[in-house]
């Protein structure tokens, strides 16, 4: 390697270097207006109807959250592999965790799966990747960093709103203040939903009065199954399987094009076609598909033998989250649960 050469790389490394410090300092969050961005905040709220003791006793002392941001732009369904992603949420402690739980909380599952007509294999395979079945439900205050992304002018109107929402939440008394606590944006509970959804889909199963998603089972498996039930879950009728690629396999003639609205995961995905359809293009599995259903593929990345055919109940996956890496690892703990336990 030639010295030129040494030096030509050093330089690009030290400009890109400084390129990098100069974006860091650029991308450091400006809070200057927090403090009056609250005030008209907590007015906005006491005109929706929030009494004033519940706006004043959540926002006394609040400071933003600075961590919160830069959490907002490194979720893992967008920066990791499909490989990177299944190998962390399909570990082999989380499918044995998930198999014994199904057996030990298998009473209440089975009321609560008849109840709303949602597999009990599902209800656990969300629990146990919301929160790794209760143990992980997140120490962040929901109101201080809801008002953090409410505040940051890219989500704005969504944060604010969820704002509102969790307020509403401390005024129905669901939670106490002090244990109001969740993920970084937000989300909540042992399954892990935004306040806009534990509004619209909580379920107080145990009929104590609370929509407990926080410490009580009988809830939170409900709420799984309500919010699945209410976006259009059908029983039995599967989610899709991991497929066979084959090299020839004409993709350009399969894509379709796609609004740039709705579900962005949607964008990954060809036509739909029944699996004796897919089977004619050279695309095998060894699970059994519904042969009178449709079913889509999603776009493999350049090189990979292997994919996934998508139908059923996939779109219902897809409303909890909206990430194809997603809501493939919800199907496929479902399927090693059964697996593992196919007389449960």
């Amino acid at each position: 390697m030639s010295h030129r050469f040494v030096v030509r790389r050093i330089l690009l490394a030290l400009i890109f270097s400084v390129i990098g410090a100069a974006q860091a300092v650029q991308a450091e969050p400006d809070f200057s207006g927090f403090a009056e961005w609250l005030v008209k905040t907590a007015a906005e709220a006491e005109q929706r109807g929030i009494s004033k003791e519940v706006v004043e006793a959540a926002f006394a002392h609040l400071e933003p959250d600075p961590r919160v941001i830069s959490f907002d732009q490194r979720q893992p369904e967008f920066v990791q592999t499909f490989e990177q992603y299944l190998a962390t949420r399909l570990s082999a402690e989380r499918v044995r965790s998930a198999r014994a739980h199904i057996l030990s909380d298998q009473e209440l599952l089975s009321r609560i799966a008849a109840h709303y007509g949602v597999e009990a294999e599902f209800i656990v395979a969300f629990w146990g990747l919301e929160s790794s079945f209760g143990r992980y439900q997140g120490k962040y205050s929901v109101i201080r960093s809801l008002a953090t992304l409410g505040f940051d002018p890219r989500r704005s109107r969504f944060f604010t709103e969820q704002l509102f929402n969790a307020l509403r939440i401390l005024e129905e008394g669901h939670v106490p203040p002090d244990e109001f606590v969740g993920g970084w944006a937000g989300a909540m509970g042992q399954n892990q939903f935004m306040p806009s959804s534990f509004l619209a889909y909580a379920a107080d199963f145990d009929g104590d009065g609370r929509k407990n998603i926080w410490s009580s089972k009988a809830d939170v498996f409900a709420s799984i199954a309500n919010y699945l039930k209410k976006n259009g879950w059908r029983e039995r009728v599967g989610w899709g399987a991991l497929v066979d690629i084959p090299e020839n396999l004409d993709l350009a003639s399969l894509t379709i094009e796609r609004t740039q609205t709705g579900c962005r995961a949607h964008r990954s995905h060809t036509k739909q076609l029944v699996p004796a359809g897919w089977r004619a293009l050279g695309i095998e599995t060894s699970k059994t598909l519904k042969e009178e259903q449709d079913y889509a593929l999603i776009l493999p990345s350049q090189g990979e033998d292997q994919g996934y055919l998508v139908g059923g109940n996939f779109d219902v996956i897809l409303d909890y989250n909206c990430a194809n890496k997603y809501a493939v690892s919800v199907g496929l703990l479902a399927d090693k649960i059964v697996e593992g336990n196919p007389g449960h």
